[in-house]
């Protein structure tokens, strides 16, 4: 059973993301410790007891589709019911729509704990934030008077409608269809897959989040435009009127996540006798939609690294549990009866090590992008802009690395039960078919390696990643003055990563800057893992700093002297691998 790390949660906030140094320059204002502390043992308490109990009951019986009406697993209506009456939709939303207006690094703390218990539970509230963020920053008083404090108090719930048949990843080749009313509003044409939430029995309402094209609308995604599209109509007085022209045509049978309704949705097809055409209204401007979209997206993929992060936590967990208890052959550093726990085991240890290692750094790593945007959005002028920087370059490292760790934490979980691993009784299989969506969705990890690659790398004109790095080369030097001996060779070991990170980022700019794009992506995926390895080190060595105590530290050398050298090689795969890499793919093609 999982039991949420609250204490550790609560650390890393506060010594490594850089909340305690917010709180006590007052940028949260009379916000305090005390009521943060409050607010995550609440929230462990909610994911531990209420949520994850749940969670078999998610994965085995799944959602069911019926008469174009959705059933979520037993239990979990009730379940969402007794988590919105909690406040927890509400945590980071604006006060002056009902929310508690709470810092972002606190809605990811909690967010954590809810994946840890079921990612599948929490992949509908989650995209409800990101509606919430974008109706808030992008549509009119007038919508947003009518639908926010339903999403913020968790009364209603929101979607997001990207994808369609031919258009996955590359929304330039997006079909679906908006033809102006002539009263304000829009009919809505098309077809739209992989919607999560898309149809449940959570709420009265659902708020579909969609994109599609104006009928003059330019080509490409400079075409697109973003509307917001009902379940049901809403009447002047805030309540629920007729059925829009939409429905749930299909659910998806999935690998993993059985819990969350993957939808098909279809709009303007004459749902049950309807004059075709799903009512709908414009969010921000004409063929300015994906700018607006964005605005939830980057919402999302942070949120998504939060699922990795929640699955590798809940991973660890059973795994360390196991180990203790399953018993198997002699262990030398064992001096007990019988057969030895499998944890004295040195293979077992490394393995349980590697998961705990890659977990703390995809936290850290996930919470310091949290505290980047909660600075930027306190903050005014240059120093906002720079914030909000971090932020960005930190983005693609939240998604991409925390959720290819979630993936091989709960790989390695499976292996530290060993067959009893490959069994769906212990559970651990279960977390592996729920971690291998989050690299794909929101953004392929291929995809957030070249919006850093090709993006990130070039903002404050390529500065803004050398001052990161110069933060880090900070931590390095804390470590060597330290005076602790027990991190052994870390200081050496992070210096030299930080070098060929330095070196892997200027030949990158400079493949950019002369134009040699191809030859710079190349590199994009070995260079993302080699940055955050390097950033995890140095987020280990800043928490064993805060902590001195035997399991930090242990726990930072290890990394440094077991793992951290990966990064040379991938430094060398960035460099010297790109034309390789380019040859051998032409052979590859076949179209």
């Amino acid at each position: 059973m999982y039991r949420a790390p609250v204490e550790e949660i609560a650390f890393t906030l506060k010594h490594v993301a850089g909340l305690r140094e917010a709180l006590a320059a007052g940028a949260f204002g009379d916000l305090s410790e005390d009521l943060i502390d409050a607010v995550l043992h609440e929230a462990g308490r909610f994911a531990s007891e209420e949520i994850a109990p749940l969670y078999k009951a998610g994965d085995e019986k799944g959602a069911v589709l019926k008469d174009a009406a959705v059933t979520t697993p037993p239990g979990w209506r009730d379940l969402y019911k007794n988590w919105a009456e909690g406040g927890w939709n509400a945590v980071a939303a604006p006060e002056e729509h009902g929310g508690q207006g709470l810092p972002m690094m606190l809605s990811v703390a909690v967010l954590e704990m809810w994946n840890s218990a079921s990612v599948a539970f929490c992949l509908g509230p989650m995209l409800t934030m990101g509606a919430v963020e974008a109706l808030d920053k992008h549509a009119t008083e007038e919508l947003k008077q009518t639908y926010l404090a339903k999403l913020v108090s968790g009364e209603w719930m929101g979607t997001m409608n990207l994808t369609e048949p031919q258009a996955g990843s590359d929304l330039a080749a997006l079909r679906t269809r908006a033809e102006p009313a002539g009263d304000g509003t829009y009919r809505i044409f098309g077809q739209k897959i992989f919607i999560t939430y898309g149809e449940h029995d959570f709420t009265d309402n659902i708020v579909h989040m969609v994109l599609a094209r104006l009928p003059d609308a330019p080509a490409g995604t400079r075409g697109i435009s973003l509307f917001l599209v009902p379940k049901f109509l809403v009447n002047k007085d805030g309540s629920l009127g007729a059925r829009n022209d939409l429905f749930c045509s299909g659910l998806e049978e999935k690998l993993g996540i059985h819990g969350s309704p993957t939808c098909t949705m279809i709009y303007g097809d004459g749902f049950a006798g309807k004059k075709p055409g799903a009512i709908g209204w414009l969010i921000g401007e004409e063929n300015k939609g994906l700018a607006c979209m964005f605005t939830m997206m980057n919402n999302a993929r942070l949120n998504v690294g939060m699922q990795g992060v929640g699955i590798a936590e809940m991973a660890f967990q059973k795994a360390l549990a196991f180990a203790n208890e399953r018993r198997q052959g002699k262990a030398a550093g064992y001096s007990g009866n019988g057969m030895a726990p499998i944890v004295y085991h040195p293979d077992v240890q490394r393995n349980l090590l590697t998961m705990k290692a890659l977990t703390q750094i995809s936290r850290a790593i996930s919470y310091s992008c949290a505290h980047a945007i909660d600075m930027a959005r306190v903050s005014e002028g240059n120093v906002a802009a720079k914030w909000l920087d971090r932020a960005n370059l930190l983005t693609p490292l939240a998604k991409a690395f925390s959720t290819d760790a979630g993936v091989d934490v709960a790989s390695l979980g499976i292996q530290v039960h060993g067959g009893m691993g490959f069994i769906e009784e212990t559970g651990a299989a279960a977390l592996l078919r729920d971690a291998r969506i989050a690299p794909i969705y929101e953004g392929t990890n291929g995809i957030q390696a070249i919006d850093l690659v090709a993006r990130k790398l070039q903002l404050r004109e390529g500065e803004e990643v050398h001052s990161y790095i110069d933060d880090l080369v900070a931590i390095a030097s804390a470590v060597r003055t330290s005076g602790q001996g027990g991190f052994g060779q870390t200081a050496d070991l992070l210096d030299q990563a930080l070098d060929d990170l330095s070196e892997a980022t200027r030949f990158l700019q400079y493949q950019i800057e002369k134009g040699q794009v191809e030859e710079a992506l190349a590199g994009a995926t070995p260079y993302l893992r080699l940055f955050s390895l390097a950033a995890g080190c140095a987020y280990l060595a800043r928490a064993a700093i805060a902590d001195p105590s035997e399991p930090r530290l242990t726990l930072c050398r290890f990394f440094a002297e077991n793992m951290l050298a990966e990064v040379a090689a991938l430094k060398d795969r960035v460099i010297e691998g790109a034309s390789s890499l380019i040859q051998a793919g032409k052979t590859l093609i076949s179209v």
